[in-house]
């Protein structure tokens, strides 16, 4: 007798069945059908072609794929597309005013030279924006215990800290 984890040949055989889910991404609904297994990472990248979010470590350690949700700071690696539905996603793509104006903590992050090779950069941005409007900003030690989630290979992390901090005090134009 066949059941569903094996098809005719005895193989096993794998789910297909999809979900449509709605996102709401940098202010447009996007509607997708996706697996039910899909990581909210993976939908922006691989469907919405938001590549601006970084695929790191898939294991939600490095803070590469951080956006926010609702204004939170979340690991897009460790979000379920369907969890997703109903809520405010910003990537580092939607970060850009309608007059086309980088956000402040980008500005401030060209003027900090904030990147190196700017593989985390997205992400620590996110987590920067998500750090000042927690209010977890109010000291260069605070940013760096609220950014501990967001690693930088590079090393540039007294350049990140201080561009967060000259964004959070309200030095930035």
């Amino acid at each position: 007798m066949e059941n569903a984890s094996t098809g005719a040949e005895g193989g096993a055989v794998q789910a297909r069945s999809t979900m449509r889910v709605t996102l709401e991404v940098n202010g447009r609904e996007h509607a997708l059908d996706v697996q039910a297994r899909t990581t909210l990472l993976d939908a922006l990248r691989d469907r919405l072609h938001l590549n601006g979010t970084k695929k790191g470590c898939a294991l939600g350690q490095c803070g590469a794929c951080t956006v926010l949700m609702d204004g939170e700071r979340v690991n897009a690696c460790l979000v379920l597309a369907v969890m997703a539905q109903g809520r405010h996603i910003t990537t580092i793509e939607g970060l850009r005013g309608g007059d086309g104006l980088l956000h402040p903590l980008q500005r401030a992050f060209l003027d900090h030279d904030g990147f190196q090779c700017g593989y985390c950069t997205p992400g620590q941005i996110m987590s920067g924006v998500g750090c000042i409007e927690e209010g977890h900003a109010g000291s260069r030690a605070e940013i760096r215990q609220y950014m501990s989630g967001n690693i930088c290979r590079c090393g540039a992390y007294v350049n990140i800290v201080e561009a967060i901090f000259e964004t959070a005090v309200g030095t930035r134009p």
